[in-house]
């Protein structure tokens, strides 16, 4: 877990800059590469998100997001993966 935290600050920090420019992917913010976002991780680029809201869009309450929850969530927030 800490690994993870680090690494959220690390990508946090090095981004910020660039998060200006260049529109993440869903595939960005998946640091972990299962297909949802966790809370953690989503929060590292929607600070504002809050835990509730974050539940309430987990609707299969599997702890994190899929590309169709997070679109349900904030539509055109982030694009879906593509299937490449």
């Amino acid at each position: 877990m800490r690994r993870i935290a680090l690494g959220l600050v690390a990508l946090t920090l090095a981004t910020s800059a660039a998060l200006a420019q260049t529109p993440l992917t869903f595939a960005d913010v998946d640091l972990d590469g299962n297909g949802e976002l966790s809370f953690e991780e989503l929060t590292a680029v929607w600070p504002d998100l809050s835990e509730e809201e974050f539940n309430r869009a987990d609707v299969n309450m599997s702890g994190g997001l899929t590309p169709d929850e997070l679109d349900a969530l904030q539509p055109s927030t982030l694009p879906a993966p593509s299937d490449e």
